[in-house]
């Protein structure tokens, strides 16, 4: 009886990507990313050292194949399109700028532009210089940023909110978007391909037409009800659009990872569940990606290379190119963040590997350059990975987040704004009240905490004078709905991001609702308590308690996504009651794990849920 081909390869990489992860984290060594070590792993048992894996097993080829694609759709679902609309009027003040950023994605296209210029430059030079001659590929892999570096990084070191968080981030974005496009470009000028470069306008009408079916898709009541179970119609739906994608690239004559990089920004596009990211997430970096990875180190022949003498001059140069590409165009971040910051963001830029890998894989299948200078493209992103987030840690100031407060704004100077001013002033929340003066006899004085603000009027200029809307939370309470839903305009002009708006008026509503503002009722709240009074007494009492009422956090900390309730650090005087989670609430116990947007109910003391609030909320 014939058998087919051996397993055995497959069982050995498979086995190595299971034990990877646990080794690093056994031995400690959470500077190296995970697909480094899964490279180094490689050549480990590759060609390079021990060579009991067969490169050639048509599993691991067809294995690996799928980890490069899945490997290139993840990199377009990491792309945030929303971050390209972001305005720079909805910065609020932070003791860490200088001056306020301008326009943050001009600033960032700005940086990436002076990036592109220089890896033209030193392309040049390298040609120049004999190193080597192909300028195309040189400005691709030396202008390219890692996604799947950057926003683990920034993720571990919560900073992936922060002002400077976000730059690093779109700079990022817009490096990985436009190197993939410039990579497409490249392989379907130099393959010995017939069909002509125009046909790619195929693959682009028919990524709109997938996107807009999507987006039909995504509204549709039938297809949500498919979404459960064992249907699983959004998961089958991704790999379908994934597949399709790659025959119609490989069919038009350009790259398959194209294909599979369009089906990444596509379901960006369509803005996805967590829970269908996190699954996708865990069919690539759970099996697909760790096999590409391992089977990179695996073909990388070291003692080849390193018998070639253009390898103790190409790496080092390529080294030294990538740094002073990103290092240089950040320092034009000077002007707003102070030199350890903007040092350590251009280390982190440098970082590079998932395109470099496919720049030279396809550049080694057309026939562009060899096996050696593959090997030591590959080589040097690998190096590349293991030095800059190492580096940006140590330079990286600790600390960002320190002294988190809560800023408050609250309007009117009444029985109902006043109380309740005093009652959250302090610890967490710092409130500042703000009141015309013809309408107030007021001398209380201002404390830490706790500030009084007499305006001549409700204008903006008025308002800005003392910075009412540098808050995390503005609160319309005045007696004059007229002076409320004015100043609410001008809140939600200047991006804050919460709006609690007071009615008196029950035909205010429906405008206030669809204004997206949080809307209070005295009327209607005076209800709820009677009826909770009459109904529940004891209830009443629990929920005004200072000491046992419930509080809300939303947990906006990286640290802590997907860590356990019974492994979490912190085991203060708190219970947890309820963790909403998108459309659904949780029970929670030892083994409910926590995910960033989880909305957490609990109760306990009040100091100790405003010290879980600057922990996890991040403010």
């Amino acid at each position: 009886m014939e058998h087919g081909p051996s397993v055995v390869s497959l069982a050995i990489v498979v086995l190595a990507a299971l034990l990877t992860p646990i080794l690093i984290s056994r031995l400690k060594v959470s500077f190296l990313p995970v697909v480094v070590a899964e490279i180094i792993v490689g050549v480990i048992i590759g060609k390079s050292f021990l060579n009991i894996v067969d490169a050639s097993d048509p599993w691991l080829n067809i294995l690996s194949t799928l980890g490069f694609i899945f490997l290139m759709f993840l990199s377009g679902l990491e792309i945030d399109f929303d971050a390209f609309t972001q305005k720079s009027s909805t910065q609020k003040k932070s003791k860490v700028l200088k001056r306020p950023l301008p326009n943050t994605l001009v600033l960032t296209s700005g940086i990436f532009i002076g990036i592109l210029a220089l890896s033209f430059l030193f392309a040049l030079l390298m040609r120049g210089f004999g190193v080597f001659d192909d300028i195309f590929l040189l400005v691709i892999i030396i202008s390219t940023i890692s996604l799947g570096v950057v926003v683990p990084t920034l993720k571990e070191a919560n900073l992936i909110t922060t002002q400077m968080g976000q730059v690093i981030l779109l700079v990022a974005v817009i490096a990985d978007l436009a190197t993939m496009i410039m990579l497409a470009f490249y392989s379907q000028l130099y393959a010995d391909a017939s069909q002509p470069i125009w046909l790619m306008t195929i693959l682009v009408g028919f990524a709109i037409l997938f996107y807009l079916l999507g987006r039909v898709m995504n509204q549709s009541h039938f297809i949500k009800q498919l979404n459960n179970g064992t249907m699983q119609i959004g998961i089958r739906g991704v790999f379908a659009l994934i597949i399709m994608l790659v025959a119609l690239a490989e069919g038009v004559g350009a790259e398959n990872i194209l294909g599979a990089f369009i089906a990444g920004c596509i379901v960006s596009l369509l803005k996805p569940d967590q829970d269908i990211v996190h699954k996708l997430d865990s069919f690539g970096y759970g099996f697909f990606i760790p096999i590409f990875f391992i089977m990179v180190g695996v073909d990388l022949d070291l003692p080849s290379l390193f018998s070639d003498s253009r390898v103790f001059i190409l790496i080092p140069v390529l080294l030294l190119a990538f740094l002073l590409s990103k290092l240089i165009p950040v320092m034009v971040l000077l002007r707003y963040f102070d030199v350890k910051r903007v040092t350590a963001a251009g280390f982190l830029l440098t970082s590079t590997l998932s395109l470099i890998i496919a720049a030279a894989v396809i550049a080694e299948q057309i026939g562009m350059i060899t096996n050696a200078e593959s090997g030591m493209f590959i080589l040097s992103a690998v190096i590349a990975c293991i030095i800059t987030p190492v580096v940006f840690r140590q330079l990286y100031p600790e600390g960002e987040n320190e002294d988190r407060v809560i800023n408050v704004t609250v309007f009117g100077n009444n029985q109902l704004t006043v109380p309740v001013s005093h009652s959250i002033a302090g610890g967490l929340y710092h409130v500042k009240l703000v009141f015309h003066k013809n309408y107030s006899d007021s001398r209380e004085k201002s404390t830490e905490n706790l500030s009084f603000h007499e305006i001549p009027e409700y204008s903006e200029e008025a308002l800005d004078e003392i910075d009412a809307f540098d808050a995390d939370i503005v609160v319309l309470g005045a007696n004059d709905s007229d002076i409320n839903w004015r100043v609410a305009k001008m809140a939600e002009k200047r991006g804050v991001e919460r709006i609690i708006y007071r009615v008196d008026d029950p035909t205010q509503e429906r405008a206030v609702k669809e204004r997206g503002y949080e809307l209070f009722s005295t009327m209607l709240s005076s209800k709820t308590l009677l009826r909770g009074l009459i109904e529940s007494p004891n209830m009443m009492q629990l929920l005004s308690d200072e000491e046992t009422s419930i509080y809300e956090i939303q947990m906006n900390n990286y640290r802590y996504d997907e860590m356990l309730l019974r492994n979490f650090p912190f085991t203060g005087d708190i219970i947890f009651l309820r963790i909403l989670r998108g459309q659904e609430s949780l029970v929670p116990h030892g083994d409910t794990p926590l995910h960033v947007d989880d909305r957490i109910f609990m109760t306990g003391t009040r100091e100790y849920v405003e010290e879980l609030k600057r922990e996890l909320e991040l403010y």
